[in-house]
C-alpha cells in the first residue's frame, strides 16, 4: 500500500476516529475544528486511500463466553507455496483465531486465539492445528490477564 500523506487535521481526525468510532460527523468536525462538509469529504478520503480500513465495537471477551486466550507459535514441517497457502487458508477460516502473523526466527506463525475454554483450545490445537501434518511444532501461552490493549495504531511518529 503506498503511504498517504497525512496533515495535521487527518492525524487529527484518526486519533478522534481510532478513540470514537461511534461519533457523528458533526462532533467529530467540532472536535477538528473543521465545518461538517469538509470533515466528511477528509474522513471519505481517508476511507478510499485506505487508511480508515473500517469500524467495529470492541467486546469484552468472557461477556461473549470466551474465557481464555493465547499466543500459539506455529512451525510448519515444510515451507513450499502449497503448505503455506494451506496453512493460511485454514487460519483464515478459523474463528477462534483473531490474528495470524507470519514471522521471522525459529517459529512461523503467531496466533492470537480466543476460545471458551481449555477443552475448547484442546480441539481447536487438535482438529486444526496438529491434525493436518504440516505444522511441525507448536507452543502455546495462556493470558493471565491483560495489561494493556491499544484502542488504536499509534499515530505520534507521523509529521504533522
Amino acid at each position: 500500500m503506498e503511504r498517504v500523506s497525512l496533515d495535521r487535521t487527518d492525524l487529527a481526525l484518526l486519533r478522534e476516529l481510532q478513540e470514537h468510532g461511534r461519533i457523528t460527523n458533526a462532533e467529530l468536525a467540532e472536535r477538528v475544528h473543521l465545518s461538517a462538509s469538509a470533515c466528511l469529504r477528509r474522513v471519505q478520503r481517508l476511507e478510499s486511500a485506505g487508511v480508515v480500513t473500517g469500524y467495529g465495537a470492541r467486546l469484552a471477551p468472557a461477556a461473549v463466553g470466551l474465557g481464555l486466550q493465547a499466543f500459539v507459535r506455529v512451525q510448519l514441517a515444510r515451507h513450499d507455496g502449497a503448505s503455506i497457502d494451506a496453512f493460511t487458508a485454514r487460519m483464515a477460516d478459523a474463528d477462534e483465531v483473531l490474528a495470524c502473523h507470519a514471522l521471522t526466527g525459529d517459529m512461523d506463525y503467531l496466533l492470537h486465539v480466543a476460545v471458551q475454554d481449555l477443552e475448547h483450545f484442546s480441539r481447536f490445537l487438535l482438529d486444526r492445528l496438529l491434525g493436518v501434518g504440516d505444522v511441525a511444532d507448536v507452543n502455546s501461552s495462556f493470558v493471565l490477564r491483560t495489561v494493556k490493549q491499544a484502542r488504536g495504531w499509534p499515530l505520534g511518529h507521523l509529521p504533522g
